[in-house]
């Protein structure tokens, strides 16, 4: 895995990408609320078929809403946890700090970019959306755990994007092109910082033993089930939002059904995806292997 990742060529590529918050929202670019915003693979809204066109178009953008403002809300643990990674370093690998400080960079720039979208969302869908959170909270929850154990939940989720976007997004004509904008230059900045948590990873798991290893990874999956937690919550809220946005009340057989087809497409989005991917995998056997195998059985769960 090493010789693969180093921070100096990172560092670089980070740099050549560089765009700016104004550049892609705002001003003249615009959400077309008359278009779905996120692939049917992570939506899933085609499954509910007591649902009429109209109905599931509302339902992919409340869930596109909520996809964003979860990246956003993620990010704000990412970025106090990369700063305090970086601390250690700072007067010993120049390259190293300058690389992870970028990294840190761009989180907030993230963040913001989120916020502005929410804004937006908020001002064109004409119903507020319920949202889990705050993102304090969860912070506050996520950063008590060990180290080793948030380095792999953020892996996880570093990798989980570049599978959305590759997979699902990047070839759907079909998406509002400003929403998918948001996505690919998100993505951009994100294949980068997969590369770095790599690196971190490896750090934090460079003088342990097996033993305190297996804890840790035992952590990011309880991490994981805190999170679960949570998306079964959105769900609930999802329904909520979808009402009263559609105006429509569903039957109790319909809101059972829209709360297990919901929850599961909450589950492989946020949690399968990126546990399953291949290169979170691959950084999960270096350090522990055979643990591996551990993570791609359960993965299924989530699918």
């Amino acid at each position: 895995m090493r010789q693969h990742y180093d921070f100096g060529a990172t560092l670089q590529a980070s740099q050549k990408v560089n765009w700016q918050i104004d550049d892609i929202i705002g001003g003249d670019h615009r959400l077309d609320f008359g278009r779905r915003f996120m692939p049917e693979s992570l939506a899933r809204v085609e499954q509910l078929r007591f649902l009429d066109a109209e109905e599931k178009r509302i339902l992919n953008q409340i869930r596109g809403h909520g996809y964003l403002y979860i990246f956003g809300l993620v990010e704000e643990f990412i970025l106090p946890y990369v700063l305090d990674h970086a601390r250690p370093g700072l007067a010993s690998d120049d390259v190293r700090t300058r690389a992870l400080l970028q990294f840190a960079g761009e989180e907030a720039k993230h963040i913001h970019l989120f916020k502005r979208f929410c804004e937006a969302f908020d001002e064109g869908f004409g119903t507020r959306c319920t949202m889990i959170g705050t993102p304090a909270e969860i912070a506050k929850v996520v950063l008590s755990h060990d180290p080793l154990s948030v380095a792999l939940l953020i892996l996880h989720i570093e990798w989980m994007t570049q599978r959305h976007y590759l997979d699902s997004i990047k070839d759907d004509a079909d998406l509002d092109p400003l929403f998918k904008s948001l996505l690919k230059h998100h993505w951009m900045e994100e294949a980068q910082h997969a590369k770095l948590d790599t690196l971190m990873v490896l750090e934090l798991a460079k003088d342990r033993s097996p033993e305190s290893i297996g804890t840790a990874i035992d952590g990011y999956l309880a991490l994981g089930g805190i999170f679960d937690g949570a998306l079964a919550q959105q769900t609930g809220f999802d329904l909520e939002t979808f009402s009263r946005a559609s105006r429509r009340k569903l039957n109790e057989a319909e809101q059972g059904q829209f709360i297990q087809t919901q929850h599961q497409a909450q589950r492989w989005t946020y949690l399968g995806s990126g546990m399953s991917h291949p290169n979170f995998l691959a950084t999960v056997r270096a350090i522990a292997p055979g643990a591996e195998e551990k993570l791609a059985q359960l993965a299924p769960t989530f699918s």
